[in-house]
């Protein structure tokens, strides 16, 4: 496993009453996809203007690689920021625009120019050297501001909602393309996105991040699978969640009955998961559950079912594969395998 680069440790900032940052701590690993996570005013813009130096904080420390990042002023950090309107020099060439950074880092003309190159290719925008931004789509004009941070060859790049500004097919595709370029390149990306997908399928490791708090840091996989809270579990994908009181056998929640898990010990009032690719259709003499479909919605490929439950308030998704079986107004029933259900205390 590759030693932490980044260390960000005990970091708050206030602006007057608003608490943007809360005591956020947290290790990000050199050659690492890191993201941070969450919906509009979280804190996660203002932590990446903290570590780019736009922003200090009231309290606590940043190092990179062990030296001390917010003793340095922005344009002495060993760190470059792709800007969500990638902000490219209209009346620039690509060429240009990628060389500008090292041009004004002084370098040689032989160098910026191999290294231009070099990027360009990395990128797959060599045929493109001598176009200006409005001659590019949108999703090569990314590549462009992306190549022009990577030039530099910086030990951090972040990237503020780098895929916002592209239309859905191309956000896939340059997805792909960033988790590429981030191997290939081996420069610690950090990414900031309050869109779920597009972090599961870019980083290695994600922070979720809500009223300034860190709420968990983890893998795609473990986040899914393991959130530590009702939060990370409502905001990473879909979820079913009924609260009661826990018992060995699952959760005894008023007007259901025990909804199965197998949670070992247990005592106390408790939030019982249920992923809705987890929730299956069953005969009735099989059922856990029993409800009214009131939406059936067929997204190529798979199709989630909107329950209603009597005595449950919210409803119940269930995904399978193909288009759905049952149409509105049908009565299923429903059971899970225990040992998917997740039981959460906070």
């Amino acid at each position: 496993m590759n030693q932490n680069l980044l260390s960000i440790t005990g970091v708050s900032k206030n602006f007057g009453d608003v608490t943007a940052l809360d005591d956020v701590s947290i290790e990000i690993r050199e050659n690492e996809f890191f993201a941070l996570l969450g919906p509009s005013g979280c804190g996660k813009t203002t932590l990446l203007r903290v570590l780019a130096g736009f922003e200090d904080p009231d309290t606590g420390s940043v190092t990179l690689g062990g030296q001390n990042l917010l003793s340095l002023p922005p344009n002495k950090r060993p760190i470059n920021l792709m800007f969500q309107s990638y902000a490219l020099f209209p009346h620039m060439s690509v060429e240009k625009n990628v060389a500008y950074g090292l041009q004004r880092e002084g370098l040689g003309k032989d160098e910026i120019r191999d290294r231009v190159a070099d990027v360009l290719t990395t990128v797959g925008l060599t045929d493109k050297a001598s176009r200006r931004p409005a001659q590019l789509s949108g999703g090569q004009r990314q590549r462009v501001a992306l190549a022009r941070a990577i030039v530099k060859r910086p030990q951090l790049l972040l990237l503020d909602e780098p895929l916002s500004a592209l239309d859905r097919k191309v956000r896939a595709e340059m997805q792909l393309e960033l988790k590429r370029l981030q191997h290939e390149v081996g420069i610690t990306f950090v990414v900031v996105t309050h869109d779920q997908d597009e972090a599961m399928s870019m980083a290695d490791r994600i922070a979720v991040m809500s009223e300034g708090v860190v709420k968990q840091v983890a893998s795609p996989v473990d986040l899914y699978s393991r959130p530590d809270n009702l939060f990370v579990a409502d905001f990473i994908g879909s979820s079913n969640a009924f609260r009661g009181v826990a018992s060995e056998a699952g959760v005894q929640v008023d007007g259901l009955g025990l909804l199965p898990g197998t949670f070992g010990a247990s005592s106390g009032e408790a939030t019982l998961i249920i992923r809705p690719e987890d929730m299956r259709l069953v005969d009735q003499d099989q059922a856990v559950l029993a409800g009214t479909v009131v939406d059936t919605q067929f997204t190529g490929g798979s199709s989630t079912i909107a329950l209603s439950i009597a005595g449950h308030s919210s409803p119940v998704l269930v995904s399978c594969q193909g288009s759905a079986s049952v149409t509105r107004g049908d009565t299923v029933h429903l059971a899970w395998d225990p040992s998917r259900a997740i039981k959460l205390t906070k």
